[in-house]
Formats: C-alpha cells, sequence, structure tokens
C-alpha cells in the first residue's frame, strides 16, 4: 500500500514537472501577475495614507489657531485639491520619465510597437490612481470635522478617526508586503501621530503669541 502511494506521488510529481516544462512560464507568470497586484495595492495603501495625514495635520494646525469648524474644513479641502493635484502631477511626471527610458531600451532592441511596449505603464492612469488614493485618504478627516460643531469634541473625533484609519492602512500594507502586522501598525500610527502632533503644537504658538 505504501509502495503503491508512493509511486502515485511520484507519478503526480513528474506530471507536474512535465507541465512546467511545457509551460515554464505559467507559475512565474501568475507571480509576476500578483506581485504587480501588490506593488499597485500597496502604493494605493500608502497614498492614501500620505492624503490622510497631510491633510489631518493641516486641519489640526488650522485648528489649534482657529475653533471655527468651517475654517478646519475649507483648510483640509484646499489641502485634498493641492495634494491631489501634486500627486497626480508627480506621478505623471515619474511615469513619463521611466516610460522614456524604455520606450529608448525598445528601439535600441529593434521590439519598438510590439507587447513590451503595450505592457509599459500608462501614465494618465498612474497619474489618476495616485490623485483617486490621496483624496480617499484626505475624506476621512474631513467627513469627521464636517458634522461636529464642539471644538474639543471635533478634535477628538478627528484623531481617533485618523488613528483608527491609521492602522488600518499600516495592517493593509504589513498583509501586502508580508511584514509583521503589530510593527507595521505600530510605526505607521506613531509616524501619523507625530505629523500631527508637531503641526498642531508649532500652530498653537502662533495662538499663544498673538499673531
Amino acid at each position: 500500500m505504501a509502495a503503491a502511494s508512493m509511486s502515485m506521488d511520484g507519478n503526480v510529481s513528474k506530471l507536474a514537472a512535465v507541465v512546467d516544462a511545457e509551460n515554464p512560464r505559467a507559475l512565474l507568470d501568475d507571480d509576476d501577475d500578483l506581485s504587480q497586484r501588490a506593488n499597485w495595492l500597496r502604493a494605493a495603501v500608502l497614498g492614501a495614507n500620505d492624503g490622510l495625514v497631510s491633510t489631518v495635520s493641516l486641519m489640526l494646525g488650522v485648528g489649534a489657531v482657529k475653533a471655527d469648524a468651517r475654517a478646519m474644513v475649507i483648510s483640509g479641502f484646499a489641502g485634498l485639491l493641492a495634494g491631489a493635484c501634486s500627486m497626480a502631477i508627480g506621478e505623471f511626471v515619474s511615469v513619463c520619465s521611466q516610460r522614456d527610458v524604455e520606450l529608448a531600451q525598445l528601439d535600441r532592441d529593434g521590439k519598438r510597437g510590439g507587447d513590451e511596449e503595450k505592457a509599459l505603464p500608462s501614465p494618465v492612469q498612474a497619474a489618476a490612481a495616485s490623485a483617486l488614493a490621496f483624496s480617499v485618504g484626505a475624506l476621512v478627516p474631513l467627513l469627521a470635522a464636517g458634522f461636529i460643531r464642539d471644538y474639543r469634541l471635533r478634535i477628538g473625533v478627528v484623531i481617533a478617526l485618523a488613528t483608527a484609519t491609521l492602522a488600518a492602512f499600516g495592517c493593509v500594507g504589513a498583509v501586502l508586503g508580508r511584514a509583521p502586522v503589530a510593527r507595521s501598525c505600530a510605526r505607521v500610527v506613531v509616524g501619523g501621530w507625530a505629523a500631527m502632533g508637531v503641526t498642531f503644537g508649532l500652530m498653537r504658538l502662533f495662538k499663544a503669541s498673538g499673531i
């Protein structure tokens, strides 16, 4: 019985080897596809994290000087627009530069116009994805601050919601990067707290000095 089982296992292994030999790129293509998806998702998470941290820090900085909810929301919305545009333009320029280098290499190799050129990244798609990711993260503090009138409650809710979202971003980034989840979440949350704390504290000095 054991001999028969070993023989069957051996036949399965041989069959798998034959299949891989006939299509040696099959498993590699799957791995490459998963890797590309993970890279896109990781970039999206990082973009959303940037949008969240920069916008909530900006709103808290304004809130440190002025308790008006409208001022916080307007500053956050301005930060969303400016950040999304900046991210989109930066990504577009970066991908265009990368595409020019790869097109030049295809020209040297005589492969221009083939499948390799079609597989190159699109600057427009990259710019749109970057702007969208940033905007999604920036919307979190805006939605939290827009419906709360009380100053202290508004500040507390914005910080609490930003902290929870940062932890979620850290968890997703850790899973995609196959890193320790607890360490990644702690690093993202502490980094966000540092940005928020420094912005709020420094802007509070302007209010204390009467500027």
